[in-house]
């Protein structure tokens, strides 16, 4: 009866264990009003059993951020940024599927849920072309001036946005697509949009930025094709 109790106890341990693993890939989305930001979460363990791990977050065109003081204990999960000030704790569910937590940063907070998920390798894109392909320009409310990459591929539009005046650079588009002469695109993680109507000689695009409940004109010049 001894063994087989201790046996029993064994195999409990064995599944606890099994159900707190978190190596692997992550993926959640934060919602902050009209802003979504994605992030991604790469969980491993090394020889000793130590967990380490690296956020990405595609929106902003960031991968790789090193995570510390990363540790999975008792139902509870945690790791902190050090690089962007943020953080993270939330509880495993029994399934070892999902994790329910909160994201800090900056002295805001926000719910992120987590779910596992297999990151697909990238892949390799092939430039196709199109009359619209090349960098644009413009000035927000003739104010904030921005500069849109656009690049036509095999499978469709792909999008990048600097900011010079915020030092920002490759923001990556969350969608962008083309009917005829109407052009649109998104920024989801700054709750941003644009709607726009193609010149005939396509040089300009001309319509509306949207953000968080405000509108701007927009003209954007092309400045290399």
């Amino acid at each position: 009866m001894k063994t087989t109790m201790a046996f029993l106890a064994f195999c409990l341990v064995t599944v606890s264990a099994a159900a707190q693993s978190v190596v692997g890939d992550w993926q959640g989305t934060l919602h902050a009003g009209a802003i979504e930001l994605r992030l991604v979460l790469h969980v491993t363990q090394n020889d000793k059993g130590e967990l380490n791990a690296t956020l990405d977050s595609p929106d902003q065109g960031v991968k790789g951020l090193a995570a510390a003081g990363v540790t999975a204990k008792d139902g509870a999960f945690k790791f902190d940024v050090p690089q962007i000030a943020g953080g993270y704790e939330g509880k495993i569910d029994t399934g070892g599927a999902a994790i329910n937590g909160t994201w800090s940063q900056g002295g805001n907070s926000l719910p992120l849920a987590l779910a596992r998920g297999v990151v697909a390798p990238e892949r390799k894109r092939v430039v196709k072309g199109s009359d619209i392909d090349g960098d644009w320009t413009g000035a927000i409310a003739g104010a904030l001036d921005i500069v849109v990459h656009i690049t036509t591929y095999d499978d469709g539009l792909a999008a990048t946005m600097d900011v010079p005046a915020q030092n920002a650079s490759g923001v990556p588009m969350t969608s962008i697509a083309r009917n005829g002469s109407s052009l649109q695109f998104e920024l989801r993680q700054a709750g941003a949009s644009f709607a726009g109507t193609l010149s005939g000689d396509v040089s300009s695009i001309t319509g509306t930025w949207a953000q968080l409940g405000n509108s701007a004109p927009l003209v954007l010049k092309r400045t290399k094709k």
